[in-house]
Order: structure tokens, then C-alpha cells, then sequence
């Protein structure tokens, strides 16, 4: 397995004027990404300074396989969020 970094970025039908957890579809989208925690695909996730962009790190075993898995997310299909990059990264310091 390989690590990715996959920025992802809101638009589409995100609602500014609303928080995260106030968005269209909000508790399927959470229930998609802890199940993807608990898969262990997701290591770590969250939104960057400015709320705009999202970073997560996924180990998989391709960049397809990242994309045909994040295509699941209601979020995806919506539009709320679209991957911007996916980038595989070698990982030589670890605490």
C-alpha cells in the first residue's frame, strides 16, 4: 500500500453562508468518511485554514483506486467536493 495526499476543494452547491456540518447531506457524508477511518483508507483528514480546501492522507494501492473510492462520497456526487490533486508521497520521517 502507498500513501496519497489528496487535496480536495468545496464548491458547487456549498452553501458559504453555512458551517460544515450544516451542509446539504451532511450525515451521509460523515458516515461515508468515518467508515473509510475505520477501513483504515483515511489516515488522517481535515479542512485547511480558510475552510476552502481539504487535505487528507489515504493509503491505497493506486491513485485510481483513491478517486473510484472518494466517487462513493454523497459529497462527490454532489459536487460539494472535487479533488483537486492526488499525489503519491514517500514517507521517510515518522514520529
Amino acid at each position: 500500500m502507498a500513501h496519497f495526499v489528496v487535496r480536495l476543494a468545496r464548491g458547487g452547491p456549498w452553501d458559504w453562508s453555512r458551517d460544515m456540518r450544516e451542509q446539504a447531506d451532511w450525515d451521509e457524508h460523515a458516515r461515508f468518511m468515518d467508515e473509510l477511518v475505520d477501513a483504515g483508507f483515511i489516515v488522517l483528514g481535515g479542512p485547511l485554514e480558510g475552510d476552502r480546501e481539504v487535505i487528507e492522507i489515504v493509503e491505497a494501492d493506486s491513485e485510481e483506486a483513491v478517486r473510484a473510492r472518494l466517487a462513493e462520497d454523497v459529497w462527490a456526487r454532489t459536487g460539494l467536493l472535487t479533488p483537486v490533486s492526488i499525489e503519491r508521497w514517500t514517507i521517510l520521517l515518522r514520529r
